[in-house]
């Protein structure tokens, strides 16, 4: 039968060393699905809340017991009887008892852990791949993936203000073809850094992390690097075989109305909204970039309007931390025309429902959709590659 039978939760610890939730839905027919809860180091402040035990004497305060409990003890039972292919109703049931925005009661942790473990579970009880039972008969094609190779930011300790510089495998004919390609590029970087006395050391992400001098000597190495590796740089109309993306993560440095990048480069300058939005469109004429996340800060709307007006037609303006993979700030996005793509990221918004819910409105309005394979490893790929076959979209990967 379809029914389920028991929702039972645990504490475990992701690639980080940071406790996250690992939560297991079983069926009366014995099938069981399982899934563990990923996070961000760095995130935006629309982002539904994950809940942490917040006791400094175990883990840093990081713990999620609380969260567990919220899961064993206020939705279990209250689940106990689904028909586990209702996911909106197993969904909107969890919804109703957290009662809040930002699903602060139960944990935003909590609440995501049953809902994909949900979404498992279903798909075992049907005998079909998770693709499959997400995505439908249309799951068939896999994205162009972006690899992160260079971590600046709060995701290492290397002097550069933006968080991450990514390669786009664009001349691919194949996602295989493409991986190899950036492996290839990556370990070609290595040699561009040891070249330059540089440390290969990574980052939170896996990417390198060395001391460069800021944005412009970064995508210096990168298309040294690619051009080592045997390809051509540059965007898709150029015929190149490899382009770049960025991810600015700009609230990061955003201080009383000003990007200010001596938060994380010794030399680093201050501008105001106008001179960001300049700045980063003539990086986009010099280098061939053709993917900027989170170019402006996830507040500063008119900026997000006046850097999509300025480039918006050659580059793909992800939003991450500016949505949230919430429709709320979606739909504002496209109203203003703010953005042009969306990043999808399901710990952002909480549940499976509301991450599909973000991806057909992103569809209907033509904004481009970016998948995150999640910033913690943990085993969510079936998901994840469920969301890239239904998005038909680009992946960025990170290591």
């Amino acid at each position: 039968m379809g029914q389920i039978s028991n929702v039972h939760a645990r504490e475990i610890l992701d690639s980080r060393g940071n406790p996250t939730i690992e939560v297991e839905v079983t069926l009366e027919s014995g099938f069981v699905g399982r899934a563990a809860v990923p996070s961000g180091a760095s995130t935006g402040e629309h982002e539904a809340l994950e809940l942490r035990d917040g006791d400094k004497g175990r883990y840093l305060g990081k713990g999620v017991q609380k969260a567990v409990a919220n899961v064993n003890d206020v939705i279990a039972p209250e689940l106990i009887g689904f028909n586990v292919l209702d996911q909106v109703g197993v969904d909107s049931k969890m919804l109703e008892m957290d009662g809040t925005k930002t699903k602060s009661k139960l944990g935003a942790n909590a609440i995501l852990g049953v809902s994909l473990a949900t979404a498992r579970a279903a798909a075992e009880y049907l005998g079909m791949p998770l693709y499959r039972y997400i995505g439908g008969t249309n799951a068939c094609t896999l994205p162009v993936p972006m690899m992160n190779i260079i971590n600046g930011g709060s995701h290492s300790d290397a002097t550069i203000a933006f968080q991450e510089f990514m390669i786009r495998p664009i001349g691919a004919p194949t996602f295989k073809e493409g991986l190899r390609m950036g492996a290839e590029v990556f370990h070609a970087l290595a040699k561009v850094l040891k070249g330059k006395g540089l440390s290969t050391a990574v980052g939170d992400e896996g990417g390198f992390a060395p001391m460069l001098g800021g944005t412009e000597e970064a995508i210096d190495c990168i298309l040294t690097a690619i051009k080592n590796a045997g390809y051509k740089p540059g965007r898709a109309e150029d015929g190149g075989d490899v382009s770049i993306a960025m991810d600015c993560a700009s609230s990061e440095f955003f201080k009383d109305g000003v990007y200010d990048y001596s938060i994380f480069e010794p030399n680093g300058v201050k501008r105001n909204s106008e001179e960001q939005a300049a700045y980063l469109a003539e990086l986009v004429e010099k280098f061939p970039i053709d993917s900027i996340e989170d170019g402006m800060d996830e507040n500063d709307w008119d900026g997000w309007v006046a850097l999509n007006s300025k480039i918006g037609d050659k580059c793909q303006l992800v939003g991450d931390d500016l949505f949230v993979t919430n429709v709320d700030y979606l739909k504002k996005g496209i109203e203003l025309g703010a953005a042009n793509s969306i990043l999808i990221k399901v710990n952002q918004i909480g549940t499976l429902t509301e991450t599909l819910n973000a991806i057909e409105m992103a569809h209907r309005a033509d904004i481009l959709l970016l998948l995150l394979t999640v910033q913690v490893k943990l085993k969510i790929q079936q998901l994840l590659i469920s969301l890239w076959l239904l998005t038909l979209v680009k992946l960025k990967r990170v290591h």
